[in-house]
């Protein structure tokens, strides 16, 4: 109850956020826009979907020897892999590592598996200096909140907010023009990744044939922060597998295109292993970190497609809710569609029983979802399972029972509807319920209900058509 209450107090609050709300739209409809041109390039977009599907699915149904063999490669190219089955085995990893480095700074590129082990918080408290490289995830750093977006992290942020925060840094007022904001950042980054002891990443994919790993940035920071620091460190969720560069070069095609509507990302960056003596640069050292984290709890389960997912935030560029409340009210690390029906099931679903409810089921996620991931029909699911373990509130439950047994016996149910009308007429203005009785306010508090009307179908059809054999 402590956390639905928490949730409907984030929506209330988001939903009184003018600006999130027109910036979020206004990012979904360039987002939107830019998609569709990119994917009409592609010219037969399903017969990508189908590849990109079936290479997905290929790779989460023998994760097991996938896993082995890019492992095995890593190792031979002189890496080290661990493999985490929690967050905290994770975690621990990394700040044992960053002791035995004796590391004062580190510097990051995007990584949403550190955010969902909380890996910046741990450093943090051995007085690590942690810093955010990519520009997005750096405002939020500086602003003490976690992304909204997978792929836009400060989506909900304007220049205005954005100059306060790097004037704080400054210690001077900084004008709010993108120049001047960019070339701050600039020259703020340079100087942190030149000192980083140790630099840590996320990884889009990793190629199970070569032990590398593959990181698409727009900024560059990602080649920075894997070449500068002696000591590399990959982060990765288990599944983001493909075999081989070939599948890549399918997903590579669709990734980008279904993220921000871009043909290919300005950076592609591959990494395979530590620097080689012939190499100019590169860090002495590499790290793979592979996360389960609730992952493999979710193979052979009817979810097990939500693997499949390529964190391209395409869902969310699509839905309605997210559009409303924007990222943080999911309350989660992931957010819209995919963090509905993802942060159950990693984090358990009597935790999280009001996602699945966060979505207007429209289906325009999996319309989108370029590996065809069921979005809409996962929520549903995870309804039935809210439902199954009996976590919905006791009115509700008691409201559908009544119904069932007033459905089943059809003088009752007339009786209902006629009553229906004169019950809540007092809370209507003619046509609409504007602030409704005990749990149905919690519908009429954002929206209009419309009022039951005076009479049934049946008798309106008997009255006026002069039937009466309606379901006799």
């Amino acid at each position: 109850m402590e956390n639905k209450s928490a949730f409907k107090d984030r929506v209330k609050i988001a939903v009184q956020d003018d600006y999130l709300q027109k910036s979020v739209q206004n990012a979904q409809e360039r987002f939107r826009t830019q998609r569709e041109m990119a994917m009409n390039d592609l010219g037969n977009f399903q017969e990508w979907r189908n590849r990109a599907q079936e290479i997905r699915a290929h790779v989460i149904e023998n994760l097991d020897s996938y896993l082995e063999q890019l492992s095995e490669n890593v190792e031979k190219n002189g890496g080290y892999v661990y493999f985490a089955a929690t967050k905290e085995e994770a975690v621990e990893y990394v700040t044992q590592l960053a002791k035995k480095k004796q590391a004062k700074s580190v510097i990051k590129s995007k990584s949403m598996v550190s955010e969902e082990i909380h890996l910046n918080q741990a450093l943090e408290k051995l007085d690590v200096e942690v810093v955010e490289s990519d520009l997005g995830e750096y405002i939020i750093q500086l602003a003490k909140e976690t992304p909204s977006h997978i792929i836009a992290p400060a989506i909900h942020k304007n220049r205005k907010q954005i100059a306060e925060l790097f004037s704080r840094v400054a210690g001077e007022t900084l004008s709010d023009d993108t120049k001047t904001l960019t070339a701050f950042a600039r020259r703020q980054l340079r100087e942190k990744f030149l000192k980083a002891d140790i630099g840590i990443s996320g990884c889009n994919f990793a190629i199970a044939e070569s032990g590398s790993v593959v990181l698409v940035t727009n900024e560059g920071n990602g080649r920075l922060t894997t070449t500068l620091p002696k000591t590399h460190v990959a982060i990765m969720g288990m599944e983001r597998l493909v075999p081989t560069w070939e599948d890549l070069d399918v997903l590579l095609s669709l990734l980008p295109r279904s993220a921000t509507g871009q043909r290919i990302t300005s950076y592609v960056t591959a990494i395979t292993g530590p620097r080689k003596h012939e190499d100019g640069d590169g860090p002495e050292e590499f790290h793979l970190v592979i996360v389960d984290n609730g992952r493999s709890s979710i193979l052979g389960t009817r979810y097990q497609q939500v693997l499949n997912c390529i964190r391209c935030g395409a869902c969310l560029n699509v839905c309605p809710v997210y559009r409303h409340i924007g990222g943080h009210a999911y309350g989660g690390v992931y957010s819209g569609p995919i963090g509905a029906v993802l942060t159950p099931l990693l984090e358990g679903i009597e935790k999280w029983k009001e996602l699945p409810y966060a979505s207007s089921l429209c289906g325009a996620c999996t319309d989108v979802c370029p590996v065809k991931i069921p979005l809409h029909d996962y929520l549903i699911f995870l309804r039935q399972d809210v439902v199954d373990a009996k976590l919905t509130p006791f009115s509700e439950r008691m409201a559908f029972k009544g119904f069932g047994f007033a459905a089943e016996r059809k003088a009752i149910y007339d009786f209902s509807v006629a009553m229906a009308h004169k019950v809540l007429k007092p809370f209507s203005n003619e046509s609409h319920i504007e602030k409704g009785p005990g749990p149905l306010s919690d519908w009429t508090d954002v929206k209009d209900f419309p009022l039951p009307p005076k009479d049934s179908f049946r008798s309106w059809w008997k009255e006026e058509k002069g039937g009466d054999k309606i379901g006799k």
